[in-house]
């Protein structure tokens, strides 16, 4: 008897029917220093993680020593979800489309504020009520920039009203602005994950600041030079039709898994799946959660943090700032949101030793993890950035220890 067969995904015994590979960029194993069966046996992984039945798509991009040695997608974009019945149209899922990042997003915001303090226009360590005065008034006026980068800022969620828990809130900026900086802190600046707040106070300051949109500082700053096509929040209206649709997979998110979850991303966790397909959450600007992206784009991004803020002999940004985005804020603790240990810098989730988020002996690793099975990041240890995009959002089930040996492979075969 199949284990909650509702929430599996159908895997063909061949799967070479649904595999995509851009052939085109793709370089040897040799030519960055390792074997063609080291190459060969990080894919094996990949496509172990996509028999779990956990993942309707996934999305993969490997660079070693900023070549691309692998760039694949297994499975489909759209249909294929554990409900989907046969009769529901399949699309296959190709390295060009872009996912939704969901939380990795926070990475690229954050670096957006790291560039605005290296232009000049801001503080870090500045106080959020000098650029934000209404944000002062409830008992946060000491709460910093950096504060709220590395998660300390002492408002990881907001209390909403049962009307008010829905996408279409998202798409009201004003009023989200207006009830972070009503709300009394939680967590008197504590470590506790912001999964949706932090990325409004961020952006705010931002637009505040520049008199731009966060998005049009994104397009100028980051996104043309490299030479990127997606890479944006939410995603143009001629653009959607290409866009991989998520699923709710894996085992059920039940108590007190579901209660954790509810509270870190406002919502019960199966309505932030069905609304992150909709219109409205692509219509929206979500800095903390719909950056939308492609796995070699995402790759691309944390190969140009890995190179010290250089792509392809443009300076994106200085290596000074790099330098303090990732430099750890603090040892390893309890994260009081999301109740698991945890290591922050200013924007970006840290590897840990012995083994963390990125796998194995990661402890200089940096990136950021979206939605339970998003992963972008970069280990310079072994010279590698590193992208894994899935659709099947699931918490708990056997695809989790796939994955644990996927990044086991990916840190044996490269170092």
């Amino acid at each position: 008897m199949t284990l909650f067969p509702k929430y599996k995904v159908r895997v063909p015994s061949e799967l070479g029917g649904i595999t995509s590979i851009a052939l085109d960029s793709e370089q040897s194993a040799v030519s960055v220093g390792l074997e063609q069966a080291d190459v060969v046996a990080i894919w094996r992984a990949v496509e172990s993680l996509y028999r779990s039945q956990a993942h309707p798509g996934i999305a993969f991009c490997l660079r070693r020593r900023g070549a691309v040695v692998l760039n694949r997608s297994l499975g489909h974009a759209r249909g294929n979800g554990p409900a989907d019945g046969a009769q529901v149209p399949k699309r296959r899922l190709t390295p060009t489309t872009p996912i939704c990042l969901f939380s990795a997003s926070k990475a690229v915001t954050a670096i957006l504020l790291h560039k605005l303090a290296e232009e000049g226009a801001i503080d870090l360590d500045q106080r959020i009520k000098h650029y934000i005065p209404e944000f002062g008034r409830a008992g946060k006026s000491r709460t910093t920039i950096a504060d709220v980068l590395a998660h300390r800022g002492g408002f990881p969620t907001i209390a909403l009203k049962p009307q008010e828990r829905n996408v279409e809130l998202l798409n009201d900026w004003d009023r989200v602005v207006e009830l972070i900086c009503r709300a009394p802190p939680s967590h008197n600046r504590t470590m506790a994950y912001h999964a949706i707040t932090g990325g409004f106070i961020l952006a705010e300051i931002l637009q505040r600041v520049t008199g731009d949109s966060l998005q049009n500082y994104l397009d100028q700053r980051i996104r043309k030079p490299m030479g990127l096509k997606h890479f944006t929040y939410g995603v143009p209206q001629r653009q959607r039709s290409q866009v991989a649709l998520n699923y709710s997979a894996g085992a059920p998110v039940l108590f007190p898994v579901s209660k954790v979850a509810e509270r870190v991303l406002l919502m019960p966790f199966a309505d932030v799946v069905e609304a992150s397909n909709t219109a409205a959450f692509m219509d929206a600007v979500i800095p903390a959660g719909n950056l939308y992206a492609t796995a070699e784009e995402t790759s691309r991004f944390f190969q140009m943090l890995l190179d010290g803020g250089e792509y392809h002999g443009k300076r994106i940004l200085q290596r000074e700032t790099v330098a303090r985005a990732i430099k750890p804020v603090g040892r390893i603790s309890l994260d009081r949101s999301m109740l698991i240990p945890m290591r922050y810098s200013e924007g970006m989730m840290l590897g840990v030793n012995p083994a963390g988020l990125y796998g194995p002996c990661t402890h200089n690793a940096f990136g950021h993890l979206g939605f339970m099975n998003v992963l972008g990041w970069a280990d310079p240890d072994r010279d590698i950035s590193v992208a894994l995009l899935s659709t099947g959002k699931a918490i708990l089930g056997s695809h989790l220890i796939q994955l644990g040996k996927l990044l086991t492979a990916i840190c044996k075969r490269c170092a």
